[in-house]
């Protein structure tokens, strides 16, 4: 079981990334899978989340109308389109999936982690 996540950069403020998370080794769908980020000093925060069960995505009272996750079934890879990006965005992003049939969609049950991948958004 794999995750990569990618698509991360230097960005300005104002600006856009898209991150992609592959997955390999398991099928995404199945599963609820999340992103998370972790800025300097700062512990880990949930981004969004991806329900399987509900098919619903809950986000973060701070990314909401400006980040929007997608899946990619056939590629079986998800996505955060982050648009309006701010400093306080700048943060290291990692995509994770819990695989047990009581997941509650936040970090304490990711049992499976990609490595992260840094956004930078200048001012």
């Amino acid at each position: 079981v794999q995750l990569q996540a990618s698509g991360g950069g230097l960005v300005q403020s104002g600006g856009s990334l898209r991150l992609s998370c592959a997955a390999s080794g398991f099928t995404l769908d199945y599963y609820d899978i999340g992103w998370f980020r972790q800025a300097p000093g700062k512990e880990l925060e949930g981004v969004a989340c991806f329900r399987s069960s509900h098919g619903t995505t809950g986000y973060a009272d701070s990314v909401k109308g400006r980040f929007t996750f997608s899946r990619n079934s056939t590629k079986n890879t998800v996505y955060l389109q982050m648009n309006s990006l701010r400093p306080e965005d700048t943060a290291i992003y990692y995509c994770a999936t819990d695989t047990s049939p009581n997941s509650k969609c936040d970090r304490y049950g990711m049992d499976y982690w990609g490595k992260g991948t840094q956004v930078t958004v200048s001012s």
